[in-house]
């Protein structure tokens, strides 16, 4: 029987206590790799390995669990998961908003790769998957979002390009609309209003965590290994299609 695709590896996940780093956890640890999960709280859930919580609006908290897991572990692959999303108009949105956002959705996961960093190098491997969001093609009422999300896409081409010399890959996963507890915070609708919202998207539905993962996964196999600096938009064909509001 198959040890699995990542047996022997590391991945350590932002956000990881539901959504989407959640299903990425669980596929990883069931393809035989071990994963560190840091979010604000475990939530309701087993997590499926080591687990570290932190604020990571906070760059002391962030640096206090990243001193705690590298100490422990030496991480292959990283996954920049957590963000964090607002709903304001420009003319709404304030400086303290701004800032929260860029600190986690572009700071965060820039600690988290500096700390992460030296163990690839030594390796000569690291895998690196930032998520963005289909929202940095502009979307309304994301000012602050859309910007920090825009701005992780300039981050992970500039660390390809900095870093594929030490045998590491960075590359970027843009979801769409996705059925998380997060989406439908952010998103109230009525069942008619949501049914209306789905017609709109070319798959004429949502997407779910798990079909994020699979994206996210491939990147970390070894069928990516010659990918860099790349984008994916696993959005439903909005970013192609219709424009939500």
């Amino acid at each position: 029987m198959s040890a699995g695709r990542f047996a022997g590896t590391v991945t350590l996940i932002t956000g990881a206590s539901k959504g989407i780093g959640l299903a990425t956890a669980q596929r990883i640890a069931k393809d035989g790799g071990t994963v560190i999960g840091i979010a604000r709280s475990t939530g309701d859930v087993n997590f499926p390995g080591p687990f570290f919580t932190a604020d990571l609006i906070s760059e002391s908290e962030t640096a206090r669990a990243l001193a705690q897991i590298t100490e422990q572990f030496e991480v292959d692959h990283l996954v920049n998961n957590a963000g964090k999303t607002t709903s304001s108009l420009l003319t709404e949105t304030s400086s303290k908003e701004f800032e929260e956002i860029l600190q986690i959705n572009m700071r965060a996961p820039m600690q988290c790769l500096q700390a992460c960093l030296p163990a690839m190098v030594r390796k000569g491997r690291g895998r690196v998957v930032n998520i963005s969001s289909r929202a940095a093609l502009g979307m309304m009422k994301r000012t602050a979002y859309a910007g920090a999300k825009s701005g992780l896409i300039g981050m992970t081409r500039t660390w390809a390009l900095e870093l594929g010399a030490q045998g590491i890959t960075v590359n970027a996963v843009a979801p769409g609309p996705v059925a998380t507890e997060l989406y439908l915070k952010n998103n109230p609708m009525s069942p008619e209003a949501r049914e209306a919202f789905a017609s709109r998207i070319p798959l004429k539905r949502v997407g779910t965590p798990e079909e994020i993962a699979g994206a996210i996964t491939y990147f970390l196999s070894d069928d990516a290994s010659f990918v860099t600096g790349q984008v994916l938009y696993v959005c439903g064909g909005l970013s192609v299609g219709a424009t939500p509001v």
